[in-house]
């Protein structure tokens, strides 16, 4: 793809910014994407990389988790607005790469690693926040230590799996080129065990970091690893648009649950915690109920549909047989 950016007369600039009107939510599509759109045209004419826009939001992000920690409610909105624009920009480094084709495994392990940033920094500040108001936890702090841990751990696993499932439904959408889907975790061990931690420390750090999430991301999805094999075996890399089609029609209704374990419904009721009820461990009971819930649901149905298209593929081998 070009390095240059789609002319102004050309209306297809914005939609190439986008991943896919299937995986995209509607709240993106009216705010978050006009927005980082605007950043991501700006800071290609600054020669602004999409790696340094991670870097940046990484550090809004904790500024907002800061913000959050005090009980006035004008430096509570200012954390409002710096995680805000902390998302835009994390919207932003993804369009410029797409419009640019700035693709790298570097970017989309800072990714990553920026989001899980801004909510560390927002669960520390939160608990310290509950361990210095009367109440419970003030009285018991360890325990609100102890549920942002819990929660941390969910948080993680959510917002891993809602990007393995985007992924793999992009895949199977665009094909290849068109996803960030690893085909193994093993070629990324090797690469890391290829490295010296003296002489590469940074790289074989991430590397692992990533290698790490993409095998627990496998070992999570038995039945997804079984359809992928099972579709290497039959067609390669040229997996017939039929088949694709017919995933993709029972993999859609799914990612409106993905959405849902993304940015916006946590932020949503992050924002109401701490703005509209000042309690801000709710928040952590709100990801480890609501959140965990859809979490299950996502992950039996989507499981299920690969084990559909696994007897399917099983029925037409019999039949060639």
């Amino acid at each position: 793809m070009s390095d240059k950016l789609p002319s102004k007369k050309n209306r297809g600039g914005y939609r190439d910014s986008l991943k896919s009107m299937d995986t995209e939510e509607t709240f993106d599509l009216l705010f978050y994407r006009p927005i980082g759109y605007l950043q991501a045209i700006g800071a290609h004419k600054l020669g602004i990389t999409p790696n340094a826009i991670t870097i940046f939001s990484i550090f809004l992000g904790i500024g907002s988790g800061v913000c959050f920690y005090f009980k006035d409610l004008w430096i509570n909105l200012a954390g409002v607005f710096l995680l805000v624009w902390a998302d835009s920009l994390d919207s932003a480094d993804g369009q410029l790469a797409r419009i640019t084709g700035q693709y790298s495994r570097l970017g989309r392990i800072l990714d990553g690693i920026s989001s899980e940033t801004w909510f560390i920094s927002i669960y520390f500040f939160i608990c310290l926040r509950e361990t210095l108001t009367p109440g419970f936890f003030h009285t018991y702090w360890w325990s609100i230590w102890v549920f942002a841990a819990i929660t941390g751990f969910f948080h993680a696993w959510q917002a891993s799996m809602a990007d393995y499932y985007r992924q793999f439904h992009l895949f199977m959408l665009k094909g290849k080129d068109g996803s960030e889907l690893e085909d193994s975790a093993k070629p990324l061990w090797e690469k890391f065990h290829a490295l010296s931690w003296r002489k590469n420390f940074f790289q074989k750090g991430m590397l692992m970091f990533y290698a790490d999430y993409t095998e627990t991301q496998q070992k999570r999805t038995p039945w997804m690893q079984k359809l992928r094999r099972a579709l290497r075996e039959k067609y390669g890399n040229d997996i017939p648009r039929s088949f694709r089609e017919a995933f993709r029609k029972k993999s859609l209704p799914l990612m409106k649950y993905t959405n849902i374990l993304s940015f916006n419904t946590r932020s949503f009721a992050l924002f109401a915690a701490i703005l509209i009820f000042q309690q801000p461990w709710l928040y952590f009971a709100f990801e480890c109920t609501v959140l965990n819930l859809v979490l299950v649901y996502m992950m039996l149905r989507h499981e299920r549909i690969c084990r559909y298209f696994i007897n399917q593929l099983d029925k037409e081998a019999g039949r060639q047989d």
